[in-house]
């Protein structure tokens, strides 16, 4: 089993950027910041682990503020556009992983199915962020958001 110590154990071997993946509780986005991760990764593993999880957008903004900028915070988990992009930023995320999107992409078209669907993320982004009065991705973060309907 793993544990925290495991983890600081392994920060002191080796300086490869460290990610944790897996986090929805501002408690262990600081413990994992304490550790000296590179970045936390809020997620809730496409909702497998437990039905009840909660969704990784709505625990973003106090995993943010927790870590305080000690390390970087990525949203990973139902990012499927450019709009998903932005509310992501605006929620406090300094960027997101892509899981599935991509790999469908990658499965219909290979390498030219992975670029376009890249292409066209970053052309859905660059639309959010016009229509949002946005001149640049770091600027999202002034947007407000709701999460959920």
């Amino acid at each position: 089993a793993l544990s925290w110590a495991d983890l600081e154990w392994l920060r002191e071997r080796t300086r490869v950027p460290l990610l944790v993946k897996g986090i929805l509780d501002a408690r262990d986005a600081v413990r994992a910041a304490d550790a000296g991760v590179d970045a936390v990764v809020v997620s809730n593993h496409g909702g497998r682990q437990l039905d009840a999880a909660p969704a990784s957008a709505s625990v973003l903004p106090e995993v943010v503020e927790a870590v305080d900028e000690r390390c970087a915070v990525l949203l990973d988990s139902g990012v499927r556009g450019g709009v998903d992009v932005l509310r992501a930023l605006a929620l406090g995320a300094d960027g997101v992983l892509l899981g599935r999107p991509l790999l469908w992409a990658l499965a219909a078209g290979g390498r030219a199915g992975a670029e376009a669907a890249l292409a066209l993320l970053a052309a859905e982004l660059r639309d959010a962020l016009i229509l949002s009065g946005c001149p640049d991705p770091a600027s999202a973060r002034r947007l407000r958001t709701r999460i959920g309907g």
